[in-house]
């Protein structure tokens, strides 16, 4: 077994569903994410405007870096969401526990076993929030592809997945990159109410119900169509096929839902206090939005069903 299929195999042993491995060196999509940035897609989140040369080089990011080790841990629950109007709807993805606490434990376990392998070895783990591109680098590593809604897409899971990398400084040996097996469905652009996917893998996030509900840094919401989302969005999930027939039930346990997440009345929610909205969420991903924007949402989608009743 080689060095690089022994990484592989732990990281499976540690409860990684799927690996692979990526030379460390510029992003061939560069461009597009200049041009995805000056045409104001990413909205509120400065952040995408800093350290892009990072963001687009792992070289830069960590210096002396050789390869990418990427993973993926499928985080699907089989539980429907209410259509009810009185109900305020949660991304699956954040659920249960917060995935970055998950995943990056996860991660150092696997740069630790790696380092134990060959102490020569240094490495970086990152989880979404350092400046990398973790679905280029999924794609390039084999992991799966970028699909039309952007998400990255496995063959044996849909995109249900959650992304996470170490960056070495080792050779090894690298994977084929991912081929895009989207072919000509269009069902993520024509199921988005708010026509976020300008065109086929462009997302404007100022027109994302997900970016609105947690990334937008403002004290009021576009009147769009919300479809009661208050934290995230999985229409363009729900409807792809890979995710229709792939989808299976994850065995991460953190991973399942809390019940207080899952198709709670909107006037409920209104009602929380600050310390009932740390309580809840200590240690979810909803707490991204804090508490004045999670009650900003509900709010807003209060207005709209009330709109909508008036207007029956």
């Amino acid at each position: 077994m080689s060095f690089s299929e022994q990484i592989k195999s732990k990281a499976l042993e540690i409860g990684f569903h799927k690996v692979g491995i990526a030379r460390a060196e510029k992003a061939e999509t560069a461009s597009q994410l200049e041009e995805w940035l000056t045409r104001g897609y990413h909205g509120t989140m400065n952040w995408m405007e800093r350290n892009r040369d990072k963001r687009e080089d792992a070289r830069v990011l960590f210096p002396g870096a050789r390869s990418v080790i990427c993973v993926a841990l499928n985080y699907y629950t089989p539980f429907s969401i209410s259509n009810e109007p009185s109900v305020g709807k949660i991304s699956r993805y954040a659920w249960g526990e917060d995935y970055h606490i998950v995943v990056k434990n996860k991660l150092h376990q696997l740069l630790n076993a790696i380092q134990e392998m060959d102490g020569s070895i240094e490495g970086q783990c990152c989880v979404d929030t350092a400046p990398v591109m973790d679905k280029y680098w999924a794609a390039k590593a084999g992991i799966g592809w970028q699909g039309k809604h952007s998400n990255v897409i496995t063959r044996d899971m849909g995109s249900w997945v959650f992304l996470g990398e170490i960056i070495v400084n080792k050779p090894l040996d690298y994977d084929e990159p991912a081929a895009d097996f989207c072919g000509t469905c269009r069902r993520c652009i024509d199921a988005c109410p708010t026509q976020a996917i300008t065109e086929p893998y462009v997302v404007n996030s100022t027109r994302c119900i997900s970016y609105l509900t947690i990334e937008h840094r403002g004290d009021s919401l576009p009147d769009l169509p919300m479809k009661n989302w208050i934290y995230g969005c999985d229409i363009c999930q729900d409807v792809c096929p890979w995710n229709n027939k792939f989808s299976k039930p994850t065995d991460v346990e953190p991973f399942n839902p809390r019940m207080e997440n899952i198709n709670q009345p909107l006037e409920e929610l209104a009602a929380m206090q600050p310390e009932a909205f740390q309580k809840r969420f200590k240690n979810s991903a909803v707490k991204r939005t804090k508490f004045a924007g999670f009650i900003r949402n509900v709010r807003h989608v209060m207005q709209q069903v009330q709109k909508a009743i008036s207007n029956e």
